[in-house]
């Protein structure tokens, strides 16, 4: 078998380059969270540059992942949601104990 010594031989690529320099870098200088919308910069083949902002339509919700994998659509998020009413309008105290978290 061939002796390899690896920190001779990744020595070189383990440098960056020096226009990749981030000593200056801000961490979250961009950050922006998604539920405020985001732009998106297409380059077309002609040249030019066409710029889209998403931003959320009014009512839309997002689930969190954990919750994400048991309501995998609208229609089991919406039916969970009437029966939570329901029991809120069947049990007046369950409702305060509800809107205080």
């Amino acid at each position: 078998m061939k002796n390899i010594n690896k920190s001779s031989s990744n020595n070189n690529e383990d440098e960056l380059r020096p226009e990749y320099d981030f000593k200056s870098a801000v961490r979250g200088k961009h950050y922006r969270p998604i539920n405020k919308g985001y732009t998106i910069k297409i380059l077309k083949t002609d040249g030019t540059t066409e710029i889209q902002e998403m931003t959320f339509e009014k009512g839309i919700v997002r689930l969190d992942p954990d919750i994400q994998q048991y309501f995998h659509d609208s229609e089991t998020v919406n039916q969970a949601l009437r029966s939570l009413v329901t029991l809120m309008t069947q049990f007046p105290d369950l409702h305060k104990i509800v809107k205080t978290h």
